[in-house]
């Protein structure tokens, strides 16, 4: 599972077995973890993540999509 950024104390990475997926990215807080859908870019599930939190890493996953959509296309060779 390929780290693509680690920010504050979330890692943003992606399972490699999910290239069927449409482009998304995974936030592990260490307390818990979300998915995001990145074209368009919205909440796919969270578990054990505040709606403060959530809005902030959502804040990032905005800052950063060039990053991860970059990333997930080399990754999963799309």
């Amino acid at each position: 599972m390929p780290t693509v950024l680690r920010l504050l104390n979330w890692r943003f990475h992606f399972y490699s077995d999910e290239g069927m997926e449409p482009p998304h990215i995974h936030v592990d807080t260490g307390e818990g973890e979300c998915k995001y859908w990145l074209a368009p870019i919205r909440l796919a599930r969270s578990r054990n993540i505040s709606p403060v939190e959530l809005r902030r890493i959502e804040a990032a996953v905005f800052e950063h999509q060039d990053l991860f959509k970059e990333k997930w296309h080399e990754f999963f060779h799309h």
